[in-house]
């Protein structure tokens, strides 16, 4: 009689449970000097803005008349405006709004754009008139368009949610549905793809139902692209945000934006250049760093670079 033959030690290499996908997306990531760079100087920015007031607890909207123009100091460490108001309080407070239009903006746009895209894309009879919606918004001139929308809805929207909430759901909602178009024609084409693989004919054939098909099967298989888009979302969402502040129609001038605060700092640029630098600054760092992340997330997702 044969003895039984003891179990396999798990140390066995073919004996392991299969290695989660993510976890080789994470060491791809890990690889892109850029965008682990990147990834850390947005974690740092978003930290800042969100738990600096914490630590430095002065009102960015309190005016001292007697500390106005001044340079860095350790009471301002970078200094102060034209009505003695501190420039890191209102640069923190101006990186908190930034921050949220750019990411509110960008799932509003991932939505419409990863809707149209699926629609277009599973329907072959939606796919001409959405393509076709889709063109006409690509051939509008963006910035007239938002230039436009906020001069018609923004009086109307201050009166209704008062002037900050008012402003940010304009701007929120001009950006993102002006912003969905190249994501519905990334997620059209992946779908496109999709539909003709081995698994999902499969599970036509079975009789799956359209919306548990798209769901199920053909969502979870276009999520990288979206994932990635929604990097570069936040980065074009935080540029057009800042430009509609800086031509003066964003938020009210006691409601700080980093795109506010260089529209303030122009008519002192000779004089305290300072005050363009930060903010600037601030733009450049936090869309570089989401650019970056961007370029990565895309190599980190693609089974090909990641040597499947």
């Amino acid at each position: 009689m044969t003895e039984p033959t003891a179990a396999a030690p798990l140390s066995d290499p073919a004996n392991r449970p299969p290695r989660n996908q993510w976890w080789d997306v994470l060491d791809q990531f890990r690889t892109h000097r850029g965008a682990l760079i990147g990834a850390i100087v947005f974690i740092v920015m978003v930290a800042t803005v969100l738990l600096g007031p914490w630590v430095w607890s002065i009102d960015p909207t309190y005016i001292d008349i007697r500390a106005r123009n001044q340079g860095p100091t350790f009471a301002h460490p970078l200094g102060t405006d034209q009505l003695g108001r501190d420039m890191l309080a209102r640069m923190m407070a101006g990186g908190k709004v930034s921050i949220a239009v750019g990411f509110t903006a960008m799932l509003l746009s991932l939505f419409l754009g990863t809707l149209i895209g699926l629609l277009a894309g599973y329907f072959k009879n939606l796919d001409g008139p959405l393509m076709r919606f889709t063109d006409l918004f690509l051939a509008l001139p963006l910035l007239p368009l938002l230039l436009v929308m906020v001069m018609l809805f923004r009086e109307a929207l201050s009166a209704r949610f008062g002037p900050e909430t008012g402003v940010f759901i304009l701007i929120v909602v001009a950006i993102g549905i002006t912003s969905w178009m190249q994501t519905a024609r990334i997620v059209r084409g992946d779908v496109l793809a999709l539909k003709e693989r081995e698994f999902v004919l499969a599970a036509r054939s079975i009789g799956t139902p359209s919306r548990r098909m798209i769901l199920r099967h053909i969502l979870p298989n276009v999520m990288s692209p979206v994932m990635v888009s929604a990097t570069l979302g936040i980065a074009n969402a935080i540029i057009t945000e800042s430009a509609l502040s800086f031509l003066g129609l964003g938020f009210p001038p006691d409601f700080p934006t980093w795109g506010r605060l260089l529209f303030d700092a122009v008519d002192y640029l000779q004089q305290y250049p300072s005050r363009v630098i930060w903010p600037g600054l601030a733009i450049s760092l936090t869309v570089l760093s989401v650019n970056y992340m961007g370029d990565g997330l895309r190599d980190a997702l693609d089974p090909r670079i990641r040597g499947r």
